[in-house]
């Protein structure tokens, strides 16, 4: 996951309406998001190569969403896949607050990510290259693609205008995906500085990412009711 934009408490309604993007190698072996035939109450697409997910659902209302930390310097061979803390979340019957108090004891098995964890009740976004500890949401918008919370990359920054304006108006479903469509790239000096080439900055920079063997590959609407009831909504480009 690499594009992150959601309002948390701000809707009676909804405690929870999350618009993302997954961008990956377009040969990095994937599943659509269905119904786990080993984990039944999970509803998430699936990494084939390492096993775990990107974003996910469960039958209790719970939700979790992880992007990739963008620092090549730090990157390391060694270490689990961050995916499958996505996956634990979801599978897990711990509290949010016990959860997350084991994830920061074994953070540092895992390259740099940031975690979203939640139920209708409560959110909390971890890091484990920005925060020593988890941060609970307050109600808002934010934004997370593969910087820090809320990071004024241009894409986030845009997504979240966007966003907002889409709520704003009780917009449908499809106004969501439109706005997650987007492949406008943001000027050369706008661009963050992250540890690739000026060449990787523009091409990662607008909403929707396109290249022959990088880019966006789903997009997908999550929204949590204030009974706990959950949906997941995805369209797979790729």
């Amino acid at each position: 996951m690499c594009l992150i934009v959601f309002a948390w408490k701000l809707l009676p309604a909804y405690p929870l309406i999350m618009a993302t993007n997954r961008d990956e190698f377009f040969n990095r072996p994937s599943k659509a998001a269905t119904w786990w035939e080993d984990s039944p109450d999970v509803f998430a697409g699936r990494d084939l190569h390492a096993g775990g997910t990107w974003l996910g659902i469960n039958r209790q209302g719970r939700f979790a969403a992880l992007t990739n930390i963008r620092n090549s310097l730090s990157a390391r061979a060694d270490v689990r896949t961050r995916g499958e803390l996505v996956a634990s979340f979801l599978n897990s019957e711990r509290g949010v607050d016990d959860f997350l108090s084991q994830v920061q004891k074994t953070a540092d098995h895992y390259n740099g990510f940031n975690l979203l964890v939640g139920d209708s009740e409560q959110a909390f976004w971890f890091s484990n290259e920005n925060e020593s500890a988890a941060v609970k949401l307050e109600p808002g918008i934010y934004g997370l693609s593969n910087g820090s919370l809320d990071s004024p990359w241009p894409k986030v920054v845009r997504a979240k205008a966007q966003f907002a304006s889409l709520l704003c108006q009780s917009a449908p479903d499809e106004a969501y995906f439109e706005m997650l469509a987007d492949t406008t790239p943001a000027p050369d000096h706008r661009l963050p500085t992250t540890g690739v080439s000026l060449e990787w900055e523009r091409l990662l920079s607008p909403i929707c990412i396109e290249s022959p063997d990088y880019g966006t590959r789903a997009s997908t609407l999550v929204k949590v009711t204030n009974s706990g009831n959950a949906q997941l909504l995805e369209r797979v480009i790729r």
